[in-house]
């Protein structure tokens, strides 16, 4: 006889496991199924969590050989040592993935190891090591994530030829790099084998990087960047991946059409973004189907399925671990009969380079094409105190306050540490705030916050700047 829940959760991921904690916090009988052996998706696995751990300490490794010297600090006889920096990155995602664990035993949460899928209203089974297991439930949630997509004419190995995942694993450090796409994951990974001495080339088919995010920061960003020492192929298609015993030769030609070009590699990232995992999670058996990009469309996370509801990167909206988060609790409150909600406005975007890139809200971009009269306030990171005594002066945070409202509605910052620094306007805005309101709150000095609260004047003019 199947074992009989209220809610049901096929995949262990922050969307997944965020729902799961919610639902068993709120006396709900809960079971959450998870194929990988391990909860925590691809962001705490192969994702946004052992990046991190890479880029903090691929970081400090350049902060040694290139930075110290000019704070007096000289550092001799530095030198890289690559199993110790990816062993302190898996220390550190094995840590965090048990305590995901732990938080299903104290929320009294069913973690199930296997393959889910819908078997029909009401039912899941479970592919597992020891056969199938048969599931009855009030509700399901589809919370199975997203995988890279893959590009026509590029055979992935995940060891010379890497997506995301063979990118945080690589062995040894390339002499030559190319990274396909100029995103959040490309840019990221790419800056941290620069770091730790790869020659890093991205090509992208559009012609600039970070194109989802404001026009203004990317090309600021674009200029760090090559400073760095990265170089760009901008407004390049990729024809194909030819693989060599000497190397890895990437065939490109411009996007409108010209001469084809070749640049040579010992590792290619294939970074152009990812696809809803939808398939054989049985959907078929509850009358849904994907649309053509693969996505399960839904209102309100709820599904075309009676009490199927589907959460982060299978449905719509940006592909973000936090958005997931916050839309597995909402669910989960709606299954119990309690309020629900998240605002699709006020979804922070993050690119964890050095400097960092933030935005939250509408781009410049987007109020113009919809026609919205809006203010801007503007302040560069160069004439704030503290960014000056920490050398860290690169970039500039921005304001837009809509004219008709006095609210601000969107907020696009480089610099560093603003990936922290973008919360703040976060809560602003979740309040209706205006730019004055932001302005009028004391900021302590010196800290690099303040360069938020100077771009808010700047809306209304009275910006304390030289």
């Amino acid at each position: 006889m199947a074992e009989q829940y209220d809610v049901v959760i096929i995949g262990g991921g922050p969307g997944g496991y965020n729902c799961a904690i919610r639902a068993g916090q709120l006396g709900l009988k809960t079971a959450i199924v998870e194929k990988r052996g391990k909860l925590g998706g691809t962001c705490l696995n192969v994702g946004c969590i052992p990046s991190k751990a890479l880029l903090h300490a691929s970081e400090a490794f350049e902060a040694a050989t290139t930075t110290f010297k000019d704070m007096g600090v000289i550092v001799e006889g530095v030198k890289l040592d690559l199993p110790t920096m990816m062993g302190q990155k898996s220390e550190a995602v094995e840590g965090l993935t048990k305590g995901v664990e732990f938080l299903m035993k104290k929320n009294k949460v069913t973690y199930i190891k296997g393959e889910g899928r819908l078997s029909g209203p009401g039912r899941v089974d479970v592919e597992g090591p020891d056969g199938v297991q048969q599931l009855a439930t009030r509700h399901v949630v589809i919370a199975t994530g997203s995988a890279p997509t893959n590009l026509p004419g590029v055979e992935i190995d995940e060891e010379r030829v890497v997506t995301s995942t063979g990118a945080l694993a690589l062995p040894k450090v390339p002499k030559r790099m190319v990274v396909i796409g100029g995103g959040v994951i490309g840019l990221e990974l790419g800056s941290v084998w620069r770091r730790l001495g790869s020659q890093v080339t991205v090509v992208e088919y559009l012609d600039r990087i970070i194109p989802t995010m404001d026009g203004e920061l990317g090309t600021a960003f674009l200029k760090i960047l090559k400073k760095q020492g990265m170089a760009f192929e901008l407004g390049q298609k990729v024809l194909g991946v030819e693989k060599a015993k000497a190397g890895l030769k990437v065939s490109i030609e411009p996007a409108a059409g010209g001469d084809k070009r070749v640049l040579e590699a010992d590792v290619v990232l294939v970074a152009i973004g990812r696809r809803p995992y939808t398939e054989g999670l049985g959907l078929d058996t509850v009358g849904i189907a994907t649309d053509p990009r693969g996505f399960v469309p839904t209102e309100h996370w709820r599904t075309s399925a009676e009490n199927v509801w589907a959460i982060g990167d299978v449905t719509y909206g940006p592909m973000l671990a936090h958005k997931a988060e916050e839309e597995g609790a909402a669910v989960a409150q709606l299954i119990a009969g309690k309020w629900g909600h998240v605002n699709p406005d006020i979804i922070p975007g993050v690119v964890y380079t050095n400097p960092e890139v933030a935005s939250v809200g509408k781009t410049e971009e987007e109020l113009k094409a919809a026609g919205v009269s809006y203010k801007v306030g503007k302040f560069p990171f160069l004439a704030n105190s503290r960014a000056r005594t920490n050398h860290e002066t690169d970039g500039f945070v921005k304001i837009l306050e809509d004219t008709a409202t006095r609210r601000v509605v969107g907020a696009h910052m480089i610099g560093v540490g603003v990936g922290e620094i973008i919360g703040e306007v976060c809560v602003a805005m979740e309040f209706g705030a205006s730019a004055e309101d932001i302005a009028r709150t004391c900021h302590a000095h010196p800290t690099m916050t303040e360069a938020v609260r100077e771009a808010a004047k700047g809306v209304d003019g009275w910006t304390m700047q030289a």
